[in-house]
């Protein structure tokens, strides 16, 4: 997958699961101050990226994400595993 696939593959999860704008998906939108997501949605959002990296997430990789391009980079690095 090239990083604009992953990236179109995260904001379609966020729309899908989430019930996010479109619009407001953005490389620098925050994903908890901007789109309102908890710690919950954060676990959520890597259940659902495992099942389509089919990959384990390392919870330490994904601690420090605050925005779309930051989950977008942490799911590039996973898959060059």
């Amino acid at each position: 997958m090239t990083e604009a696939e992953i990236e179109q593959t995260i904001k379609n999860i966020l729309v899908e699961e989430f019930e996010c704008d479109p619009a407001a998906l953005k490389p620098e939108t925050n994903l908890f101050t901007e789109l309102d997501l908890d710690s919950i949605d954060a676990v959520d959002l890597v259940v659902r990226l495992q099942q389509e990296t089919k990959k384990k997430v390392n919870p330490e990789d994904f601690r420090q994400i605050r925005t779309l391009a930051d989950v977008t980079k942490a799911v590039v690095k996973l898959l060059a595993e």
